[in-house]
């Protein structure tokens, strides 16, 4: 279900903001995470969003946002492909023992 709600804070160091509305009493709990824009998820205070949510504690509210975009904007959900494992996620680890009492 998606509802309409209005940022009441957002604190953009920490990513994290509290999103007000009738289906949200006490607030909704918005992590940048569940944003939906292009570029720089993040919300402004004042801000009309339209907004799905679960109900759950997180940290003193009794809601979660699942998703989060601006009320006058498309959500962007950005579509990762898994293409397979690339050089970019591949390391190495070498373990050298030194033989310890061991005489050459």
């Amino acid at each position: 279900m998606t509802s309409l709600g209005q940022v009441r804070v957002w604190n953009i160091e920490d990513g994290w903001g509290v999103i007000d509305s009738v289906a949200t009493p006490g607030g909704c709990w918005a992590h940048y995470s569940a944003v939906l824009v292009a570029g720089h998820r993040s919300l402004h205070a004042g801000q009309l969003v339209r907004f799905s949510f679960e109900t759950v504690e997180q940290d003193g509210y009794a809601f979660r946002a699942v998703e989060a975009w601006p009320a006058e904007q498309t959500p962007v959900r950005m579509n990762h492909i898994d293409s397979g494992p690339t050089s970019a996620y591949r390391s190495t680890l070498t373990l050298t023992f030194d033989d310890e009492g061991r005489s050459g």
